[in-house]
């Protein structure tokens, strides 16, 4: 926890401060994110994503000790995992625990057409549904086909939606256990394609750097915004390899 509240601030300052987010944090190590804090006194509190490791009735709680600690946190976010069956009764509680100006981000369990189900039922609900790219295992890599459903039902649906493990680098690749990650920069690409009715799975599966360095910056401000509205968030385990990849492309 030291070592991710440092990096945070440190990016927080530095030279590419402006592509820093939020501070990730689950419930459950809250009290070590205080306590840390306590112990660095930031200038200004850090904006934070609560991720809700402790259960939907554990909301309430971890919502409290991040309030009664203005001086630390700004709870910007709030990131839960939602049941096989997303349903409206859980959805409503999910409205009541968050407060109006917190964003709410939920996932729907990745699988058959009952998961776009669960993805639509959350933007209808006014929450932002999260999109898992990666994880320990090839089950957690959504396909290709996998990911154009999801944007083709968030780009139709007039909602921001978060995007989450396995976007190490901007552009898709292997890594040496044989997983391939999605890229970040595939990814929003696809988003624009997915905006303007073009191919969104090319997009998605290609590797080819320059090509979609090349149509990341041909996007003219107002369709830049409309993705940015779109593909709005992503977690990252690291903000200097993100940034490292975009510097080498050209695009910082």
């Amino acid at each position: 926890m030291s070592d991710a509240v440092r990096g945070h601030l440190d990016g927080r300052v530095g030279e590419w401060s402006g592509v820093m987010g939020l501070f990730l944090c689950p419930a459950s190590r809250l009290a070590e994110l205080i306590t840390e804090l306590i112990k660095v006194k930031p200038p200004k509190p850090i904006a934070l994503s609560l991720v809700i490791d402790t259960g939907l009735g554990g909301v309430p709680k971890a919502v409290s000790i991040v309030e009664s600690r203005s001086e630390l946190l700004a709870l910007r976010m709030v990131e839960m995992p939602a049941p096989s069956d997303v349903d409206e009764q859980w959805l409503e509680r999910v409205s009541e625990f968050v407060p109006e100006d917190v964003i709410r981000v939920v996932e729907p369990r990745r699988g058959g057409a009952e998961w776009l189900d669960g993805v639509r039922r959350v933007i209808e609900h006014g929450s932002w549904p999260k999109l898992r790219c990666g994880g320990l295992s090839q089950e957690n890599f959504p396909s290709v086909q996998e990911v154009a459903d999801f944007l083709s039902v968030v780009s139709g649906g007039g909602v921001a939606f978060k995007a989450t493990a396995g976007l190490h680098k901007a552009v898709r690749y292997t890594d040496e256990q044989g997983f391939t990650h999605h890229g970040f920069l595939n990814l929003l690409v696809a988003t624009a394609r997915s905006l303007s009715g073009r191919d969104v799975r090319e997009a998605l599966a290609s590797t080819d750097a320059e090509a979609l360095t090349a149509e990341a910056k041909a996007l003219s401000d107002q369709a830049a915004h409309a993705v940015r509205g779109v593909f709005a968030s992503y977690g990252s385990c690291s903000l200097a390899e993100p940034v490292a990849d975009l510097e080498g492309l050209g695009l910082l």
